[in-house]
């Protein structure tokens, strides 16, 4: 699945294991059972740090509203998301 910019919400959390979610060099990767973020991503203060606070927030909002819906377990097993290998393009 293709990048998206920080305005090409809505991002629907734990829905897919392939979407991205960037924000500058900032990026959160949609799992089934996990989010994961990377990078770093530095809110300004101006009209462009406001615009990515709120874009972020709404992302985690997002993420909060999902979780609370749900009968979580205690933990997530730490295995990987799927029992597939997969095959290295440049091999």
């Amino acid at each position: 699945m293709p990048r998206r910019k920080a305005d090409a919400l809505p991002f629907r959390p734990f829905a897919e294991d392939a979407g991205v979610q960037t924000f500058a060099g900032f990026s959160i990767e949609n799992g089934t059972r996990r989010i994961a973020l990377h990078g770093s991503l530095d809110l300004t203060r101006d009209r462009e740090g406001l615009r990515q606070a709120k874009a972020l927030k709404t992302l985690l909002d997002a993420v909060v509203a999902v979780l609370e819906s749900e009968d979580l377990p205690d933990a997530v097993p730490d295995e990987p998301e799927t029992a597939e290998p997969v095959r290295n393009p440049f091999a």
